[in-house]
């Protein structure tokens, strides 16, 4: 069996993590994906982060899809960070071959993950396209680490029957959303539209 990892805090789920989703079942011919709704994020202040059943009650609710399994698995097994968690999946399912999936935002900061390399030598990661940090991400420190790894997008189908280390990188998602952007609406921080002279909310010209 294949399946693809998912790991976040989720906070909140929102359609970027669905296409994500969606995209790599495809394009790897995975069998499933499982959403590790994390408890909380190391890199991240987590004082504001919503509860954890709310967080994955959400993601349920927005994904409904046979094959996307939504679980908070580490709350469960008491890991903290992404290789540990790998470990103990593959410690106790030995015949599926698993690939870990983050967007190019995580590509970029990857090399501050705890044991990154460690991780990169246990399973092959696909990392979706993002706008913005698809500019940057091949280029970061991790990118560039692991450059002898990656393998052509065309390929991407054979990486999880591929020995780790590799990687491969999706384009074709292009979604801006992003959870601390939802966030900032949700807690009222977020910038207000600016409005013409008419009165009327100006809308931003994509670039």
């Amino acid at each position: 069996m294949r399946i693809g990892l998912f790991g976040g805090t989720f906070d909140p789920p929102h359609l970027a993590h669905l296409g994500a989703s969606l995209l790599a079942l495809k394009r790897l011919k995975l069998d499933r994906i499982w959403w590790l709704v994390t408890p909380g994020n190391p890199l991240k202040n987590t004082r504001d982060l919503a509860p954890l059943e709310s967080r994955i009650a959400a993601a349920r609710k927005l994904t409904h899809h046979p094959r996307i399994d939504i679980t908070g698995l580490e709350a469960v097994i008491n890991t903290r960070y992404t290789y540990d968690t790998i470990l103990w999946l593959m410690a106790r399912c030995p015949r599926v071959r698993f690939v870990w999936i983050m967007g190019a935002d995580n590509l970029r900061h990857f090399h501050r993950w705890q044991r990154w390399k460690g991780i990169a030598k246990l399973v092959p990661i696909v990392v979706i396209d993002r706008l913005g940090p698809s500019l940057y991400a091949a280029a970061s420190p991790a990118g560039h680490a692991l450059g002898r790894a990656r393998i052509p997008e065309h390929d991407a189908a054979t990486l999880p029957d591929r020995k780790a280390p590799a990687w491969a990188f999706l384009h074709g998602l292009k979604s801006d959303l992003s959870s601390t952007a939802l966030r900032a609406l949700r807690g009222g921080t977020a910038a207000k539209p600016r409005k013409s002279k008419r009165g009327k909310t100006g809308k931003q010209r994509k670039k």
